[in-house]
């Protein structure tokens, strides 16, 4: 008697599952990364702003705004949008927004981003 040789390998099924699971992961990340590197930008900004310490409010909002005309990346926040205040006479700025990230249809995935100055 012959032994029987066993197969192994992906079926046809199982490949068309794991092509589908990981093409819409791929296609969520490529959606989710620009709001990600938009928020390090945000984040950075506000850290600099933030250490080189603006005499006022109107200042530092001056100052996140010439940072967002020449950082292109940053869509989601306006100037009026960052809480500035003063703690222990250093200035803290917080910012919060949500973005909304389009998947297919009328599903969509919402993100809360929140950061404030170090």
């Amino acid at each position: 008697m012959r032994a029987r040789k066993i197969q192994r390998g992906i079926s046809l099924l199982g490949l068309l599952f794991w092509a589908v699971i990981i093409g819409g992961g791929s296609v969520i990340l490529l959606r989710v990364v620009p709001t990600v590197m938009e928020y390090y930008t945000i984040q950075r900004a506000i850290d600099k702003i933030a250490k080189d310490g603006p005499s006022t409010v109107a200042a530092a909002r001056d100052s996140f705004e010439r940072t967002k005309q020449i950082e292109y990346s940053i869509v989601s926040i306006e100037p009026k949008d960052l809480n500035i205040t003063k703690v222990d006479d250093k200035v803290k700025i917080t910012f919060a927004y949500d973005k909304e990230v389009p998947l297919f249809g009328p599903a969509f995935l919402l993100i809360k981003y929140k950061g404030e100055s170090h």
